[in-house]
């Protein structure tokens, strides 16, 4: 009788540990989200900024400034061109410049 509450209370036992680490676990992906999000913001804060200097930037330009790769240059200036803030000139390829509007 005495083994079969000690397993109770060790199967009890290891259920909280285990349940505690995935609830860790859970805060860990939502501040790491929310550390990213914020991340984006400031960087298409940034680009924004860069508009200051110069009338038109291309993909280049604001890759250099933010050391990121091409593919999320033009994810940030697709966000900024949905939300209104930026315009694409040009179709494709090295003579597409984006505009503050």
């Amino acid at each position: 009788m005495t083994q079969i509450i000690l397993i109770i209370i060790g199967i009890v036992v290891i259920v909280l540990l285990l349940s505690r680490r995935t609830r860790e676990q859970v805060v860990g992906i939502c501040a790491s989200a929310i550390e990213t999000a914020s991340q984006k913001q400031a960087r298409k804060q940034k680009i924004l900024s860069l508009f200051q200097d110069k009338r038109e930037l291309s993909n280049t330009e604001i890759r250099a400034a933010l050391g990121v790769s091409p593919r999320t240059a033009v994810r940030y200036l697709d966000e900024l061109e949905r939300e209104g803030k930026v315009e694409q000139v040009g179709k494709v390829g090295h003579y597409v410049t984006y505009r503050l509007l």
